[in-house]
């Protein structure tokens, strides 16, 4: 191994194999949490640390023992939610080493007596509890790292008010350590204040909540104040946009925000900025995000095109508003990543008359929307009423050859 850090898993009740064991005892300077440390036997000479805090300054104590071997602890398997990720993202792949112990996913599925392909796993480690409402369905089996004590009750409440409040919630605490607990929530029941800090919770998920992956979410799951890009129009814009994991949405003019929260729910890698001009709007789409279960969607008060200025780069584009604000759309078009994904869409004339021109000048694909739905006329009848109908312009920049 010729990493500058050797990250080594440690179980709960302090048991590395023999090979883990002889990279601890071989280190010269030993790191980990103050937990980790005291699991392990003392070595003469060794050099103890916590890991600083904040941890970027993590680069300078692998500076200040430069040359010496340096082995860092971490819980069970270091890739999963844990310090291994931080430590690579931080250094680069090629400076960390990981040695893994059985995680405590695994300890929770053998527990449980569910399989790898019959559950999923969310973390919730320093993340809002929110973005657990995008996994939840009927049936589904979900393993919860938590934060701390405390997640068990908030995740209890998100439950309830999500509309899945008969779910039901196993607490599995010390998974692997002397002191294993295993305590199961009563759906509605008071939630325990002295639960293990250290635990993973097993949901059997239950209830008549909003559950859907597809695209094109009910008009009525988004607080709005008419300034919502409709249903059927929405999935049409989404079908083109094609987001994919790991990439970035701009969505310009974003109304109550239902594109990028709707990009955002496709996968848990994509990322999205909503750019709003209004205010009190903008403070509806961070509330949208939350209860739709994407509270990492990030909101930019401000009008395009100058509130677009230092956005990270994006891969597809929507603009659902304002697309006739002088040089937004050329904008837009040149700030796509290669194989980017562009979406306007107009219903004003003076809209429609700009995407006309730029289908005509640079291709893409063009296209008129017209929904009808069914409502009452009076008495017994029921006719079509139409919605107004959207121009659409998408186009796709050349990928990178």
């Amino acid at each position: 191994m010729g990493g500058l850090i050797t990250v080594v898993g440690i179980g709960a009740d302090g048991h590395l194999p023999p090979a883990s064991r002889a990279l601890v005892g071989n280190a010269e300077v030993l790191l980990g949490g103050e937990r980790h440390l005291d699991l392990v036997p003392a070595v003469p000479g060794q050099v103890r640390r916590p890991w600083p805090r904040p941890l970027s300054a993590l680069p300078g104590v692998l500076k200040e023992h430069e040359g010496r071997r340096i082995v860092a602890l971490a819980s069970g398997d270091p890739l999963v939610s844990g310090i291994g990720t931080t430590l690579i993202r931080l250094l680069g792949g090629d400076a960390v080493d990981v040695v893994p112990a059985v995680s405590s996913v695994s300890l929770a599925r053998a527990r449980m007596g569910w399989s790898d392909e019959e559950s999923a796993v969310v973390t919730l480690v320093g993340r809002d509890v929110d973005a657990l409402r995008r996994e939840l369905a009927p049936g589904r089996r979900l393993l919860v790292l938590s934060s701390d004590e405390s997640t068990p009750a908030a995740v209890a409440a998100l439950l309830a008010d999500a509309g899945f409040g008969t779910t039901t919630i196993h607490v599995l605490g010390d998974l692997g350590g002397a002191a294993e607990s295993r305590t199961d929530l009563v759906p509605g029941a008071p939630v325990p204040d002295d639960l293990p800090r250290l635990h993973v919770l097993a949901l059997q998920v239950a209830g008549a909540g909003l559950a859907t992956w597809t695209t094109g979410l009910p008009d009525d799951a988004f607080e709005h104040d008419g300034q919502l890009t409709k249903r059927d129009v929405r999935a049409s814009a989404l079908a083109r946009l094609a987001p994919r994991p790991g990439d970035r949405l701009w969505d310009v003019g974003a109304g109550a925000g239902s594109v990028a929260i709707e990009w955002l729910r496709a996968h848990p890698l994509t990322t999205a900025v909503a750019v709003e001009a209004d205010p009190e709007r903008a403070a509806r789409i961070g509330r949208n995000a939350a209860t739709l279960g994407v509270p990492r969607l990030e909101t930019v008060v401000g009008r395009a095109p100058d509130a677009l200025a230092g956005l990270p780069r994006p891969d597809a584009v929507f603009v659902g508003g304002g697309a006739t604000a002088d040089g937004l759309l050329d904008l837009c078009r040149a700030a796509l990543a290669p194989g980017g994904r562009l979406v306007a869409h107009g219903v004003t004339l003076e809209t429609e008359r700009l995407l006309v021109e730029a289908f005509h000048a640079y291709g893409g694909e063009l296209t008129r929307l017209a929904v009808e739905h069914v409502t009452p006329l009076g008495g017994r009848f029921t006719g079509w009423t139409p919605a107004r109908a959207v121009v659409q312009w998408a186009w796709t920049r050349e990928p990178r050859r």
